[in-house]
């Protein structure tokens, strides 16, 4: 890591509660927030408060079968809750997912930057795939096989890049006492067409500060996803579970970068941490257990296979004993088993090893700020994260928790920002400006 790069801090709006399965009963939430805009509005100003680059809504526009107990995790709807967000916020930006296989590139491109001129430069778009037969069929869809999804994204994102630069940096004359309000010679149709998408064009839109919305794009390193993130992408969205695994992923995007004859530092990689901040780790412990012990509870039984050992129930609340530990080791076929075996070997319960989240969505650091800032440092050094976007366990405390309790941290070690670098999305992400196609990238694969 050079001396002067900053880590990056995004923070993941997925539907007002949190993290932990059971946000949604704590008695300091109110269980309606869901629909209550206001409260996003109030959790992105916490988050702008410890100098987040962004927001990032990830999408899954479908109701899944386990709503009884659980919320519906998602944003009633990302783009429509991200404006009000960009209405009360100043410089944090907003990452929104959006489907290249189902919406049509005029739309996307439409929506994306709007949101972007509205928000003075913030915008970015999550442009990733859809794999999900219960999504399809809210669109009276079959889902397609892989190759042509990915060729359809690539056709999707080269037609919005191009809507968006249809509009010219310098088309918008406004001169009133020449009764000249645009050039039309600089607001053009693109007329573009691809195998699975077209578009005629131009997008009545002008740029933004920014130009256009910076292109992200997530999931796993397949050679489909590696193809788009390096033509495409400004960032990568990432699920991993160690600096090994991190470092590898990082490394393939990049090279993916510099196959499609971009700069790999134009790329930021960013994994995911879940957070539970708390005086004493023991304390976040029995926070987590207290609003998902439910859940813990029935993941239980696959903490044994992983770590190749049998666990009777009954001594589930008892430390691994020195026979057990002294057999236990990671298993190969779950990445997450290294994390759980390091937890065990520090004398934790089965239960409390599940409650600090090895099996959870991303890496969880539970307890103090120290220990969040450790893990976020040790990443970002080794230069297997270039940011982190973090989910806290329940928003109405945890983002203010994270920010008064691990920001000063980082920006004492001076790892991380004290103030924005700028009011635009690409500023606070230190990627390139760009307008338009990048002439750089001639065509697409399959």
């Amino acid at each position: 890591m050079t001396a002067n790069k900053k880590l990056i801090l995004g923070m993941g709006m997925i539907d007002g509660y949190g993290g932990l399965h059971g946000a949604w009963r704590a008695p300091h939430v109110d269980p309606a927030i869901y629909t209550d805009v206001d409260a996003t509005v109030r959790h992105a100003r916490a988050a702008e408060r410890g100098k987040f680059a962004f927001l990032f809504t990830p999408d899954f526009p479908a109701v899944r079968g386990d709503v009884e107990q659980n919320p519906i995790s998602n944003l009633m709807d990302p783009l429509i809750e991200l404006t009000a967000v960009a209405r009360g916020t100043t410089n944090i930006g907003f990452v929104a997912t959006g489907s290249t296989t189902f919406q049509e590139p005029f739309n996307t491109a439409r929506q994306f930057k709007a949101l972007d001129v509205l928000s003075h430069g913030r915008a970015g778009w999550n442009a990733v795939t859809t794999s999900s037969p219960i999504v399809a069929a809210n669109y009276g869809r079959q889902i397609a096989d892989r190759g042509e999804r990915y060729q359809r994204a690539h056709e999707v994102i080269q037609i919005v890049q191009g809507l968006w630069g249809s509009w010219q940096k310098d088309a918008w004359i406004k001169d009133q006492a020449a009764n000249r309000f645009i050039d039309p010679a600089k607001l053009q149709p693109i007329n573009m067409q691809g195998q699975y998408v077209a578009s005629r064009g131009p997008l009545g839109i002008p740029p933004s500060e920014q130009g256009q919305p910076v292109v992200f794009t997530s999931g796993g390193p397949s050679p489909h996803l590696l193809s788009i993130a390096g033509r495409y992408a400004s960032g990568f969205i990432a699920e991993v579970w160690t600096i090994e695994e991190a470092r590898a992923q990082r490394e393939l995007v990049r090279n993916a970068a510099r196959d499609a004859g971009r700069d790999p530092d134009e790329v930021k990689y960013i994994p995911g941490i879940m957070t539970t901040v708390a005086p004493t780790v023991r304390e976040g412990l029995d926070r987590r257990l207290k609003y998902s012990g439910d859940v813990i509870d029935a993941r239980l039984p696959h903490l044994g296979p992983m770590l190749g050992i049998e666990i009777h129930p009954d001594r589930f609340d008892e430390p691994l004993t020195p026979q057990q530990l002294a057999s236990a080791h990671a298993s190969p076929r779950d990445p997450r088993s290294a994390n759980a075996l390091a937890v065990a070997r520090q004398g934790w319960s089965p239960r409390d090893v599940i409650a600090h989240g090895v099996i959870d969505f991303h890496p969880t650091v539970v307890g103090p700020g120290k220990l969040h800032a450790d893990h976020l440092q040790e990443w970002f050094e080794a230069g297997a994260a270039d940011g982190f976007w973090m989910t806290p366990d329940i928003y109405e405390d945890g983002i203010d928790d994270f920010v008064d309790e691990v920001v000063p941290i980082l920006q004492e070690r001076g790892i991380y920002p004290t103030d924005y670098a700028g009011s635009t999305l690409r500023e606070n992400l230190c990627v390139p400006e760009q307008y338009g196609l990048d002439p750089r990238i001639t065509g697409a694969e399959d």
